[in-house]
């Protein structure tokens, strides 16, 4: 026997709230049923966690000290996929040269930010809350302080979807505020199944009885939008093997089938190469750049591709040296991505020297709050310095 209770602790839509009215207060008296066309832009965030080796996905392979630096992890030149005549592409990222070549790849050298943290905690903390005072990294997420802006009334549906089964970021924690999180859509429809059968026993008297209405409310709308995946065509594109995949074809389902949410959010791990790094690293890479191509192929194919923009970060690079487990360190500054029919194609930043090293880490040339601002003002038309802050100024990422 399930309580409400039970509900509160483990509905699909609760872990993103902090605190009780998050939820979409006129959920209950909207069509459940109703499609709501949106014709907005829509950011997908792919997070590379553990701390990707930038110096081996975006290769500075005519620094003398790559080759001085790196023995067993040395990427041949002749294997590369060139970007220009100083940087080529880890040989597994065929499907982000097939972006780079159609003008839809931008890749940002030295992302990172002052007085950097290799805790992978903290530094995570700081690139989802964009925020590096101890205070401001445990509150609001940078996405969540753009849907706290928003009307809550103005949709029953979440404005950010978490794809796959991973732990809530805190870039999508908010104050009023509510993600949707879907592992898979079997599983959100379970909760959706027990919402209805919750949803006639209201105590609507009490405060959390509210709260639970709105929340089961809430979860009915989604409900009914994720049914309408299951009813939809399946993708026309083959997709490769993998979790990151399998999520951003279940990101595409929903954007296929018209789920109104401006953020889509997926996790990719794995990227804490300490040892033995080769392989490891070139199959995540794989799967990441395959995985793109299928998606961007999918929704070009439901002409929905001009709709998105992809944004790959993770939360420090490596070392510059490769460490005597044939692996790499913690480090700082590392690339980020954006991909997408939006963007402006090309490398941005300055690539760090690997002779020019502090603590024998690569130097930062953009902190990467300057990348949201561009994604904030070009890409989601939201005001960078709400959300931000003074003093970020956006990069021209965006056609």
């Amino acid at each position: 026997m399930h309580s409400r209770r039970d509900f509160l602790r483990n509905t699909c839509l609760l872990p993103f709230a902090p605190a009780f009215g998050a939820c979409a207060a006129n959920a209950a008296r909207r069509d459940a049923d109703a499609p709501r066309a949106s014709h907005g832009r829509i950011l997908v965030v792919v997070e590379l966690n553990g701390g990707n080796d930038g110096v081996n996905t975006v290769v500075p392979h005519r620094d003398p000290g790559y080759e001085q630096l790196r023995s067993a992890l040395r990427l041949p030149r002749t294997e590369l996929f060139a970007l220009d005549d100083e940087l080529g592409l880890h040989p597994s990222l065929r499907g982000f040269k097939e972006l780079f070549d159609a003008g839809q790849l931008a890749v940002v050298q030295g992302a990172g930010y002052p007085e950097p943290n290799l805790s992978h905690d903290t530094s995570m903390a700081i690139w989802h809350t964009a925020r590096r005072d101890r205070a401001g990294r445990t509150g609001t997420g940078w996405i969540g302080r753009v849907f706290d802006r928003d009307d809550p009334h103005t949709s029953s549906m979440p404005g950010a979807v978490l794809v796959g089964p991973h732990a809530p970021p805190a870039a999508l924690r908010g104050r009023r505020f509510t993600a949707a999180a879907v592992p898979t859509i079997e599983e959100f429809l379970a909760a959706g199944d027990l919402a209805e059968r919750m949803l006639p026993a209201s105590d609507a008297g009490s405060p959390l009885g509210r709260h639970l209405d709105r929340t089961i409310a809430s979860t009915r709308t989604t409900t009914a939008a994720l049914r309408r995946v299951v009813d939809s065509a399946p993708a026309s594109t083959a997709y490769p093997d993998g979790k990151l995949a399998h999520d951003l074809r279940l990101a595409s389902s929903l954007i296929r089938a018209g789920f109104d949410a401006s953020v889509y959010y997926a996790i990719q791990t794995g990227y804490d190469t300490h040892s033995l790094q080769l392989e490891p690293h070139a199959r995540r890479l794989q799967e990441l750049g395959d995985s793109l191509v299928a998606f961007f192929t999918d929704l070009r194919d439901a002409r929905l591709d001009e709709r998105v923009t992809v944004l790959v970060f993770s939360e420090f690079g490596r070392r510059a040296a490769e460490n005597a487990s044939r692996g790499t360190d913690h480090g700082t500054s590392g690339p980020v991505f954006l991909a997408g029919p939006g963007v402006r194609g090309g490398v941005f930043g300055r690539t760090p020297s690997l002779s020019d090293l502090v603590d024998d880490n690569l130097t930062m040339s953009v902190d990467f709050r300057r990348i949201y601002a561009a994604v904030l003002r070009d890409w989601l038309a939201r005001d960078p310095v709400a959300v931000l802050g003074d003093g970020f100024e956006p990069l021209a990422l965006f056609a």
